[in-house]
């Protein structure tokens, strides 16, 4: 159990692991070269989890490229760059979670003159087949998020297709889950994204501190925001940050494979009390008709 922990990256791996021993008792630091924190997350879910991560006593310092590192003593120290000036971090242990890599390397790509990109994934279409016949590529070394049921449900989709069956995968409707706590997850686009392209919209958020579920197990913290096109109502991004999102953002990932509307959502009964009630209200508050708020 180390007294002092760094980590270099504030993405999903670093955050994790990050938070896992803060809890344990160790005093982390979070080194993160990007100005912003959780750069792919909805804005609101990333300010209330940088919020939340810095109350239970992470500190996540932003902007700050690591230049060097070193151990003696059997301390680890960082240099790293930060405002323009130059600052060291000791730390008793050090893990670096600055992203992953197709592990290609040694694959034999070239033997078959199988085609890779510049960064190392293997090239393939949309039903994940190669530009080599009979041979098909799935998971981490192809294309989209580098997540287990992603992989796996690609796999299963080849095998349909090598027996003759149909398969279809939409990598944008894959959930996105990340395991601190409170839990953060998401599926669909951000409001950014979506301002960005000039979509126009509606959100309905609802926080847990008004769920009676939410009230009775002690968590409070966090929201569920469903995010809507301002004409048709179709649900284009959920995002949640709280207690079970990553149970919570099936129902999304499941009502928008169906293309359905917040007002679809808003009319489906939820149990009481449970915290899905919570995505029932957000889908309401759309239309600024949530309930219990």
């Amino acid at each position: 159990m180390p007294e002092t922990l760094g980590v270099i990256g504030a993405g999903v791996i670093g955050l994790e692991l990050g938070s896992v021993w803060r809890r344990l008792g160790a005093n982390v630091t979070i080194l993160e070269a990007l100005p912003e924190f959780l750069a792919s997350a909805d804005k609101d879910v990333a300010k209330e989890g940088e919020k939340l991560l810095g109350r239970q006593g992470l500190d996540i310092r932003l902007g700050t490229m690591v230049t060097a590192t070193d151990t003696a003593g059997g301390k680890v120290t960082v240099t790293y760059t930060s405002a323009e000036s130059e600052q060291s971090l000791e730390v008793d242990k050090l893990i670096v979670a600055v992203g992953r890599a197709p592990n290609t390397q040694g694959l034999g790509a070239s033997d078959v003159n199988l085609d890779l990109d510049e960064r190392g994934f293997i090239k393939v279409d949309e039903q994940c087949r190669t530009n080599v016949d009979h041979i098909y590529a799935v998971g981490d070394v192809v294309r989209g998020p580098m997540l287990a049921h992603k992989a796996s449900e690609e796999g299963i989709a080849v095998a349909e297709r090598i027996a003759g069956q149909t398969a279809h995968i939409d990598l944008a409707l894959v959930p996105w889950v990340i395991y601190t706590w409170p839990e953060i997850a998401w599926v669909g686009r951000t409001e950014q994204e979506l301002t960005a392209a000039g979509r126009s919209i509606a959100v309905g958020s609802f926080p847990f501190m008004a769920s009676g579920r939410g009230r009775a197990m002690g968590e409070l913290d966090g929201f569920i925001k469903i995010i809507a096109d301002a004409k048709t109502d179709t649900v284009l991004g959920v995002h949640i940050i709280g207690p079970g999102a990553s149970e919570l953002v099936a129902e999304a990932v499941l009502a928008m494979e169906f293309g359905a509307s917040a007002e679809d959502i808003a009319r489906t009964i939820h149990a009481h009390p449970t915290l899905s009630e919570g995505m029932h209200e957000a889908a309401l508050g759309v239309d600024s008709r949530s309930i219990h708020i």
